[in-house]
């Protein structure tokens, strides 16, 4: 058996990315962080491990790989991720999206899904 222990992240500053994703997703860091990693958990409960790895390379504008955030209240998530530090993507949406592009203070981008009760933490 095999399972996804880790999503990694690259940040330009790690410092600022520890505190967005720890407010963004209700997340601590498991551990102190080193100069160049930090790995982020769930404040309570279980659910995947965040690690961010500090980089030298600007996010790619056109990235390969995102998260996808489920939120229950869409706008109301936005709006406080907006309030955190992270900015709106230019994207051409297509008609009936349920998905808001958006970046991180270091402009890596990911989507905050309109998932209404498919948010709720597994039971």
């Amino acid at each position: 058996m095999i399972r996804i222990g880790s999503v990694v992240w690259g940040v330009r500053d790690l410092p600022r990315a520890v505190g967005f994703w720890t407010s963004a997703l209700n997340y601590r860091p498991s551990r102190e962080p080193d100069v160049d990693w930090a790995i982020l958990v769930p404040v309570e409960g279980r659910g995947p491990q965040l690690a961010l790895k500090l980089v030298g390379s600007a996010a790619n504008p056109s990235p390969r790989h995102h998260l996808d955030l489920y939120a229950d209240d869409q706008e109301a998530e936005a709006a406080r991720l907006r309030g955190l530090g992270a900015t709106d993507v230019e994207w051409e949406y297509e008609p009936g999206a349920d998905y808001l592009v958006l970046a991180d203070p270091d402009g890596n981008r990911f989507c905050v899904v309109a998932a209404g009760e498919a948010a709720a933490p597994p039971a």
